[in-house]
C-alpha cells in the first residue's frame, strides 16, 4: 500500500514538474496574429505592420541608408566618367567605408542623397560586403572590390584618349581599361551580388530568421527578427511598395541595382516579390516558421534567378551589338554579373565555378579584345546549367 502510495506521489510530482517546465517554455507572441488574406499588394510595407498602439513596427533606415550609399558611390565612379575627369582610389575606398566624411548631396531624377545624414549614420558597406563567408574570403571579396577602384582611377588617366587593344581609354562613351573592361560597370555588378544579394539573401534571410522574435530590441518596438527581414526589403528598394504599377514593358517605380535587375530579367517572378515579402513579415508577427521559411526561399532564389539571367542576357548582348562600344559596355555588364554568380548559393554556385567562367572569357592578355563567340557560347552553357535555365 505504502509503495503504491509513493509510486503515485512520483508520478503527480513529475506531471507538476514537467507542466511548470511547459509554462516555462512557452513565450507569449509579441503581436496579435495576420490574417494573410488581409495583406494588400498595393498598400505600403510600413503600415501594415503594427504594434498594439497603432505605431508602425519598421524600420527601414539602416537597408535605405546603405542602398543610398551604393547609389552615391556609383553616381561618384560613373559621372566622374561622363565628365572626363580622372578618378581617385582613395576617394572611393572613403566611399565604400564611409570614412572622412565622404557623402555629399545628390540630387538627381534617379538619386537623392544628403551627405551629412550618410557621413553621420555609423553605416557602412565594407563590412557588410560578403558577410556571409569567413573573414578571410570575406575580406579577400573586399581586397578585390577595392582593388577595382583602383583600376578604374588608373583607367581614368586616360580618359582624353580613344581606347584600343593594350590601350585604356574611352569607347564611345565608356572608359575602359587596357584589357577593354568597363571597371565602372565591373564595380556596380559586383556589388549586386558582393553587397546585396549576400547580405539580403545569405545572412538576413538565411541566418538572419533564427533571431529572436518574442522580445523587443531596446529602446525600438521591433523584435530582431522584424529587423532583419525589414533590413533586407530596405536594401533592396527604397520605395514602400516595391515595383508598384509596373508591368513587363514598364518599370513604374525608380529602383536601383539589384531592385532594377530582378524586374529587367526576371519576368516571371518580379510581380511576386513584393507580396513574398508582405507574407513573410506577416508570418513573423504569427509566429510561423514554415511560412516564413517558404517565403524566404522563394526571394532568394527569385533574386539569383535575375543575377544569372542578366549574366546570360549581357553575354548575349555581345554578340548582337553593332560595334565595339556596344561589346565593351555590355561586357562590362555580364562580367560583373558573372562575378556576382558565387553568391547564388541555392543553385550551388561558388567562387571557383564564377573564377572559371571569368578567366574562361576574359583571362588572356587582351581580355575583351580576345573575346570570340566559342567563349561566351561556353560560359553560357555553364550558367544554363547551374541555373536550370
Amino acid at each position: 500500500m505504502l509503495k503504491a502510495f509513493r509510486k503515485h506521489t512520483l508520478i503527480l510530482t513529475a506531471v507538476a514538474a514537467l507542466a511548470a517546465c511547459s509554462d516555462d517554455d512557452v513565450k507569449p507572441d509579441l503581436r496579435a496574429d495576420v490574417d494573410y488574406s488581409t495583406l494588400d499588394e498595393t498598400a505600403g510595407y510600413a503600415s501594415q505592420f503594427t504594434d498594439q498602439s497603432g505605431a508602425s513596427t519598421v524600420d527601414f533606415t539602416e537597408g535605405n541608408y546603405r542602398l543610398k550609399m551604393f547609389q552615391a558611390l556609383n553616381y561618384h565612379s560613373s559621372s566622374s566618367v561622363t565628365a572626363k575627369t580622372t578618378i581617385d582610389a582613395n576617394v572611393l575606398k572613403s566611399l565604400y567605408a564611409n570614412s572622412g566624411n565622404p557623402f555629399y548631396d545628390i540630387s538627381t531624377s534617379s538619386v537623392s542623397v544628403t551627405g551629412a545624414t550618410l557621413n553621420g549614420s555609423g553605416l557602412q558597406l565594407r563590412n557588410i560586403t560578403a558577410s556571409s563567408l569567413s573573414a578571410t574570403e570575406a575580406e579577400a571579396v573586399r581586397t578585390k572590390i577595392e582593388g577595382d577602384f583602383t583600376a578604374i582611377a588608373t583607367a581614368s588617366l586616360s580618359v582624353n584618349q580613344t581606347a584600343s587593344s593594350g590601350v585604356a581609354g574611352k569607347l564611345g562613351n565608356y572608359l575602359v581599361d587596357a584589357k577593354g573592361i568597363e571597371q565602372a560597370q565591373i564595380i556596380q555588378k559586383s556589388l549586386i551580388g558582393a553587397l546585396q544579394l549576400d547580405y539580403i539573401s545569405n545572412v538576413l534571410l538565411n541566418k538572419g530568421l533564427e533571431a529572436d522574435n518574442y522580445s523587443v530590441v531596446s529602446e525600438k518596438n521591433y523584435s530582431q527578427l522584424e529587423h532583419n527581414w525589414d533590413e533586407a526589403y530596405g536594401l533592396l528598394t527604397l520605395n514602400d511598395v516595391y515595383l508598384k504599377g509596373s508591368t513587363d514593358a514598364t518599370r513604374a517605380t525608380v529602383e536601383f541595382a539589384l531592385g532594377s535587375y530582378i524586374w529587367e530579367y526576371n519576368k516571371a517572378a518580379y510581380a511576386k516579390i513584393y507580396p513574398a515579402f508582405l507574407k513573410g513579415r506577416a508570418a513573423i508577427v504569427n509566429n510561423d516558421r514554415a511560412e516564413l521559411q517558404t517565403q524566404a526561399t522563394f526571394i532568394r532564389t527569385e533574386m539569383e534567378n535575375a543575377i544569372a539571367r542578366a549574366a546570360l542576357g549581357y553575354l548575349d548582348k555581345w554578340k548582337t551589338g553593332s560595334d565595339d562600344p556596344a561589346r565593351a559596355h555590355a561586357m562590362g555588364e555580364g562580367l560583373g554579373f558573372v562575378y556576382s554568380l558565387r553568391f547564388a548559393t541555392l543553385h550551388g554556385a561558388d567562387a571557383a565555378f564564377s573564377d572559371n567562367l571569368l578567366n574562361g572569357l576574359v583571362g588572356s592578355a587582351n581580355g575583351f579584345w580576345d573575346l570570340d563567340a566559342t567563349k561566351i557560347n561556353t560560359a553560357s552553357d555553364a550558367i544554363k546549367v547551374k541555373f536550370g535555365l
